[in-house]
């Protein structure tokens, strides 16, 4: 009987021992056809295989559809990207990273475990120089009392509000809020410097803390929430009560 066990569990062993070499494969060959594709410049493969949308620094746009991704491709995935990919060596530069999917060195390139292209972590100077100019005119279509930041984050709206949180620079979080049938280019009705980012876990989810007199204002963005979640929240507190709850939407990001 100790035998048959000692077998069973040996079976069981080699099963498992030889799935996660299966596993290591495949994540290799996964890599290897990505790179092929990049190697023959095979836009409409690779659009084929986006988890859309796929994902773009704000202000640029995000890429929404397989379309978009094909017109846009050369912005991305520019000389510099394109040889770091080619380049590459699916044993060596290609990493297995759990839950998360497949990583291209230090994370220029994400894939999950079926092949799909989740996230490009690159920026190309086409990008760069589209970011800056983006920056610029949203910096001439505001107020001039908050014309003035280094990286734009976000703007939500809720039912009764419009929130715009920007990054002052070294992480000096700004809010500025306007009631909903106000415009940007208003001055705003509250503004709060001196904000803090607080990450919650590795799901993504995140909030964006700012505190005035006795009042909080708490800004949270539901990456990995419920199925109802919604994409953001606003929550005002007075000392530790609660006076206001809202779902926010994210109008920008």
């Amino acid at each position: 009987m100790k035998n048959i066990n000692l077998i069973l569990v040996l079976l069981i062993f080699c099963n498992s021992f030889m799935n996660a070499q299966d596993s290591k494969t495949d994540y290799k060959k996964l890599a290897k056809a990505f790179i092929d594709n990049v190697k023959s410049d095979n836009k409409e493969a690779i659009g084929n295989l986006v988890v859309y949308p796929l994902e773009r620094e704000y202000p640029i746009p995000d890429i929404k559809n397989k379309p978009e991704f094909v017109k846009r491709y050369n912005e991305i995935f520019d000389a510099n990207l394109k040889n770091e990919i080619i380049k590459s060596d699916p044993a060596k530069n290609w990493s297995d990273m759990g839950w998360r999917g497949i990583m291209l060195n230090q994370g220029n390139i994400w894939l999950d475990f079926d092949g799909r292209l989740i996230a490009v972590n690159y920026q190309s100077k086409f990008e760069s120089d589209l970011k800056k100019s983006l920056i610029a005119a949203q910096k001439k279509g505001l107020d001039p009392s908050i014309a003035f930041f280094q990286t734009p984050i976000c703007v939500l709206e809720t039912s009764k509000f419009k929130i715009r949180i920007d990054d002052l620079g070294y992480n000096n979080y700004r809010y500025a809020s306007w009631s909903i049938n106000k415009e940007m280019n208003e001055k705003p009705d509250l503004v709060i410097n001196g904000g803090n980012l607080i990450v919650e876990g590795t799901g993504g989810n995140h909030q964006y803390e700012f505190k005035k007199d006795n009042y909080t204002y708490e800004c949270a963005i539901i990456v990995l929430g419920e199925k109802n979640s919604p994409p953001a929240k606003l929550t005002i507190y007075q000392g530790k009560k609660v006076i206001l709850s809202q779902n926010a939407k994210i109008v920008s990001r």
